[in-house]
């Protein structure tokens, strides 16, 4: 979809809605009327979508301590206003432009929803039975990394009255189970190593590289922002190795340092489905190449909207894929298939 025109807006406002951010759907559907704020998100880096980095930007300098009426409007920041925000968004724009701008123009979109690891932790028990432990963990875009401790979270599915929950942690995160099915409910696998490849890593050792972290969080949806902020307090105890660069580029090597005796399985959140399809078939090569010497396993949950969870294996020059799941981007609900 083409970000400089007006139905670029029109779908973040469906986005909005559907993700249940009624201010986010009123703030998209007054920029979208603002022929100036436009062009002002438009600043945004080459394949940065304008409007949440515009929104991202706004909500970073409110979670700075920004004074202005607009902070009534943010849940976040214990506001409560349930009234016309746009205009009271206007006037913090243009009071604020100087220092929204260098904003818009360098940052990126680089969230990292804990949620997922709802689906992570029962995909991990499941590739543990079949695979064998302890598991050696190589995540794909893993942002700040946290989703790579997914195993310092309890998880807790609830079906009608039934509660079902995995591992413990101080952070517990709630997921609603569809359909018939249990996922796998035995003890936490063992992991003998985990490394994060990852272009722009987040250094969550800085303020402003947590703060932006939480900025990307929609103003409406206070349990993520909570959730968020514990698990950015557990990583500074459990800090797993991100290693910075072209994540295609450093994959063979970290799949040669684990041993051949022990699985070894490359993961990705929300992020694949971002490459170019050039971009997926190099990744699926190097899968491939690897699978000739060793048995590599692929845990995948991709989808822009909602998600599926693919587990496959390389093996001898062929591929075995299956859906182990269907869920939500955010982790909000796990159908568990397999």
């Amino acid at each position: 979809m083409d970000q400089n025109s007006f139905d670029y807006w029109e779908y973040f406002v469906e986005e909005a809605r559907r993700g249940a951010s009624p201010l986010y759907e009123q703030l998209a559907r007054g920029v979208g009327a603002d022929e100036a704020l436009r062009e002002f998100a438009n600043g945004a880096r080459p394949g940065q979508p304008p409007a949440n980095i515009l929104f991202g930007a706004v909500h970073y300098l409110l979670l700075r301590g920004s004074e202005h009426p607009l902070r009534q409007f943010y849940k976040t920041l214990g506001g409560t206003s349930s009234g016309d925000a746009f205009p009271v968004f206007q006037d913090f724009v243009t009071t604020h432009r100087a220092a929204l701008a260098p904003l818009i123009a360098t940052r990126a979109t680089q969230t990292n929803e804990v949620g997922r690891s709802t689906a992570l932790a029962p995909a991990f028990r499941a590739l543990a039975a079949e695979a064998g432990q302890p598991l050696n963990l190589i995540e794909i875009g893993p942002s700040a990394g946290l989703n790579m401790i997914w195993d310092h979270y309890a998880v807790r599915f609830h079906r009608g009255g039934d509660v079902l929950t995995l591992g413990d942690g101080n952070l517990v995160i709630d997921c609603e189970l569809r359909g018939d099915k249990i996922p796998p409910l035995g003890r936490t696998p063992s992991i003998a190593s985990r490394i994060g490849l990852e272009r722009d890593p987040v250094d969550l050792s800085s303020a402003d590289a947590r703060d932006w972290l939480k900025a990307l969080v929609w103003p409406d949806h206070l349990q993520r922002f909570a959730r968020l902020d514990k698990a950015i307090a557990i990583f500074a105890h459990h800090k797993p190795n991100i290693v910075a660069g072209d994540a295609l580029e450093n994959l063979s090597a970290a799949i040669a340092r684990v041993p051949e005796d022990q699985p070894v399985c490359v993961y990705h959140t929300m992020a694949v489905y971002q490459f170019t399809d050039d971009m997926r078939e190099t990744l699926d090569a190097i899968l491939t190449m690897a699978g000739l010497r060793r048995t590599v396993w692929r845990l995948g949950m991709e989808g822009a909207r909602d998600g599926t969870l693919l587990l496959s294996s390389y093996r001898d020059g062929k591929k075995d894929e299956r859906l182990l799941a269907n869920c939500h981007p955010h982790g909000a609900w796990l159908e568990w298939l397999a």
